[in-house]
């Protein structure tokens, strides 16, 4: 290359509009890199959340590049369908005229024609859950992703998988659209706001974070809780659907209603206080992609308890205790053990923070980076 500042395009979609998840791990992600000799261009089609956006570093390297419309001209703003439009094609004159010489697109996608515009392109695949278990999805999108998925495989020239779980779930149902040799696996780093410790509570709770939906398993964990001390309730902190109506309606049937609360809408500056406070983090998930909110609660001092099936062992560790996701009474006793006062409870802990220090954000970033050298230098 002649330059020796790189210029990064990212889809920025998700990082002013996701409170976690997709949210999460592009912001992170582009905190971490701004700390290299990386020109960062974030796009989105809005201006999202101000609040999300804030959570983004102030450095000099990094600059939002907001689709907006014509004031002047009297111009409504854009709907939703030129949005996407403009998304997965139209970015690309943007990108052109940006010179931008690598886009990462940071949520499983990537515009088409991006490999026919000369631009380099890396994409992070999460999970591929619609394609291994399509129950928990709507038809219609479960052919939507897969075509998606399918058009992405085709354009990039490189894709990130976030654990070795979704890497081998890319290459079952990638076929011969991929090949080992494109995927590099790269695990999400852990934002610095959960490095805090343990606070003391008055109430004794454990804690689940992540959207109450079907596949997440919710209800597992309100099915241990008789069999658990009567002064540990379990806090569920997510999204309501149709699937949290279900978890209450159990809880309030077998008396359980007084030791459960759910919290949506809880602030990011808030989420960190939550997991301090608790004495233990249970994420009984069917399947995830990484299931980045296990390394949030060991970063905060807290064992976690989570199901065996997918990728979340790679994120929790051997120390972390895991159960089948039909196991209630497994759940139990797992959690059980990871009360305060529990035999080998702190020293889990502590093996367990030993553990995710690969998560590290500059670690994470420092791989990230030689992908894009990488495939730069192919030019």
């Amino acid at each position: 290359m002649t330059t020796d500042i790189l210029k990064i395009g990212f889809d920025a979609k998700r990082v002013v509009r996701n409170g976690t998840g997709l949210g999460s791990y592009g912001r992170t992600l582009v905190n971490d890199l701004s700390k290299f000799p990386l020109s960062l261009h974030l796009y989105a089609p809005d201006e999202g959340r101000e609040d999300l956006r804030q959570q983004v570093s102030d450095r000099g390297n990094i600059v939002f590049s907001v689709r907006k419309h014509c004031i002047l001209s009297g111009k409504t703003p854009f709907s939703a369908i030129e949005n996407a439009y403009w998304r997965s094609r139209g970015i690309i004159n943007d990108l052109i005229r940006d010179g931008i010489q690598l886009y990462h697109g940071l949520s499983g996608e990537l515009p088409l024609g991006i490999r026919k515009s000369g631009i380099r392109s890396v994409v992070t695949i999460h999970d591929l859950i619609f394609l291994r278990h399509p129950e928990f999805y709507n038809p219609i999108d479960v052919k939507l992703y897969t075509w998606k998925f399918r058009r992405t495989l085709r354009e990039a020239d490189h894709i990130i998988a976030i654990s070795e779980c979704t890497k081998r779930d890319i290459l079952e149902f990638g076929g011969s659209y991929v090949s080992e040799d494109k995927i590099t696996l790269i695990y999400q780093s852990c934002s610095p706001r959960f490095n805090i410790s343990p606070a003391s509570s008055p109430s004794r709770y454990i804690l689940s974070v992540g959207s109450i939906e079907a596949r997440k398993n919710t209800l597992l964990a309100v099915k241990a809780l008789p069999y658990l001390p009567s002064d540990v309730s379990l806090v569920l902190v997510g999204r309501h659907t149709k699937y949290t109506d279900v978890v209450l309606a159990y809880a309030k049937e077998h008396q359980l209603e007084q030791r459960v609360k759910v919290m949506h809408g809880v602030s990011d500056t808030d989420l960190p206080a939550l997991y301090a406070g608790a004495e233990c983090f249970v994420y009984p998930s069917v399947y995830e992609g990484f299931g980045i909110p296990i390394i949030e609660a060991i970063s905060c001092g807290l064992p976690v308890v989570a199901c065996t099936g997918s990728c979340l062992e790679e994120a929790g560790g051997p120390d972390s205790l895991y159960v089948a996701p039909d196991d209630a009474i497994g759940m139990a006793d797992a959690i059980r053990r990871s009360l305060k006062g529990a035999d080998d409870r702190e020293e889990r802990i502590q093996r367990s923070m030993e553990y995710i220090r690969r998560f590290s954000g500059n670690d994470v970033a420092g791989q990230v980076v030689e992908v894009y050298k990488k495939l730069l230098r192919k030019d």
